[in-house]
């Protein structure tokens, strides 16, 4: 039971009445049965609470920055009048409103309660219990019970890079020859055959076309398709660092997207991999069109882990998933300790199987702390953060000279950046 603002303002009122008319014990206590009387008259009265019926109905996923809304029906199967308040409660990252509305169900009849989440995290969000008070007649008093209404909403990855998508397919269609410009890859599937012209690699003469035509003739080849691309994503201690406002976890899925849509589009085969010490999610595409609802779907629960993770288990991990040669994009963290005692030992089993490109997230604040000079403070940081980047440098370099690929680009460009070096890689034809 619960007693409402109205008991406790005639509580007052009794004790003002007492303290300025003079009372014997008689009354008193005849001013304290009423009112207890009308509490326990209020409570017999009230709808049952814990008879209240509940379904739910509505948004069961969204992507995060966007709102969902989910209805809650309320069935009074009681023979008395619900009349009080209902509150339906969700996690603070959910941000539910409205918290709690009137309620007012005639007997028998059901009444709908919508709540709108606009989540600020990614990951499942569980509607936690529905609270519902049933206020008497008298507005003294009010039965409550609290339910259990399951109910699940997924959020999202929010895909903010599919901005660059339409100019990296143009640029997918000119590798391909699609595209009116007819810019041909250089892959290792033949397309056709062409005049030579100044600037063509001379290795892609036809000698024998040649022999029988009056010019120079060459061959022209179109990226090759149907290729294995395997991402994957590091959900280690690195990856919980924030870069802004946002952790580096998640500008990594979204450079992890832009990736996949595109590399669907362009035929190839995409898997993805999350993993620190145990894999985390796995995803295999079974063609370009189930790639990325599967992607988003198995991304959004995905929370970094505040452990180191093990690249020779991953690299195990690798090599056991893909034993035909690969395009291997690793999403992590250029942190020196982290690539120099686990990464680097291990990396040579990889390389010597697949071609191995890593994509990290740079933060833009190093490069303002760099630049300061203005007291002792910012020159100190700004000698933290120089030396910050020359770390960097040199694992890059070393990463490098191992034959690994390297994307460093800030939280902006990190995105368009992998899919450029991709296209790259299919221009040279070495997918």
């Amino acid at each position: 039971m619960a007693l409402t603002g109205r008991t406790g303002l005639l509580g007052v009122l009794a004790s003002v009445l007492v303290l300025l008319v003079p009372l014997d014990g008689w009354m008193l206590l005849i001013v304290a049965l009423v009112l207890l009387a009308g509490v326990l008259a209020d409570l017999a009265l009230a709808a049952s609470a814990r008879r209240v019926r509940f379904e739910r109905s509505g948004d069961t996923a969204i992507r995060l920055g966007e709102s969902a809304t989910v209805t809650l029906t309320v069935a009074n199967p009681s023979r008395r009048r619900l009349r009080g308040r209902l509150r339906d409660a969700w996690p603070p990252s959910a941000a539910a409103l409205p918290r709690d509305v009137p309620l007012d169900v005639p007997a028998g009849e059901r009444r709908r309660v919508a709540t709108v989440l606009t989540p600020t995290r990614r990951g499942d969000r569980r509607a936690a219990a529905v609270a519902v008070r049933c206020t008497g007649p008298l507005g003294l008093a009010a039965r409550q019970a609290v339910h259990e209404v399951p109910w699940t909403v997924r959020v999202l990855p929010p895909f903010h890079s599919r901005r660059h998508l339409p100019a990296k397919l143009s640029r997918l269609r000119e590798l391909d020859g699609q595209h009116r410009a007819m810019i041909r890859g250089q892959g290792s599937e033949f397309d056709s055959l062409r005049e030579y012209v100044p600037g063509d690699d001379v290795r892609s003469i036809d000698w024998r076309a040649t022999a029988r035509a009056t010019s120079v003739v060459v061959r022209t080849w179109r990226p090759e398709r149907d290729r294995r691309i395997l991402i994957v994503l590091d959900t280690g201690r690195t990856s919980a660092g924030r870069v802004g406002d946002t952790p580096r976890l998640d500008h990594s899925l979204d450079a992890a997207l832009l990736l996949a849509a595109l590399a669907a589009r362009a035929g190839d085969r995409v898997e993805f991999l999350a993993f620190d010490r145990r894999v985390r999610a796995h995803v295999r595409s079974a063609g370009t069109s189930d790639v990325l609802p599967a992607l988003v779907q198995a991304m959004a629960p995905l929370e970094a882990e505040l452990v180191e993770s093990d690249a020779g288990a991953l690299v195990a991990t690798l090599l056991g998933r893909a034993r035909q040669r690969a395009l291997v994009v690793l999403l992590t963290d250029l942190n020196a300790a982290a690539v120099e005692e686990g990464l680097l030992p291990v990396l040579p089993a990889l390389t010597a199987r697949h071609l191995v490109l890593v994509a990290a997230v740079a933060d833009p604040r190093v490069e303002r702390m760099a630049a300061g000079r203005g007291d002792a403070p910012s020159v100190y940081a700004a000698a933290a953060a120089e030396t910050a980047r020359t770390e960097r440098r040199r694992v890059t370099a070393e990463l490098r000279k191992r034959g690994v690929e390297v994307v460093d680009a800030e939280p902006e460009r990190i995105a368009p950046a992998l899919a450029d070096a991709y296209l790259a890689l299919k221009a040279q034809g070495r997918l």
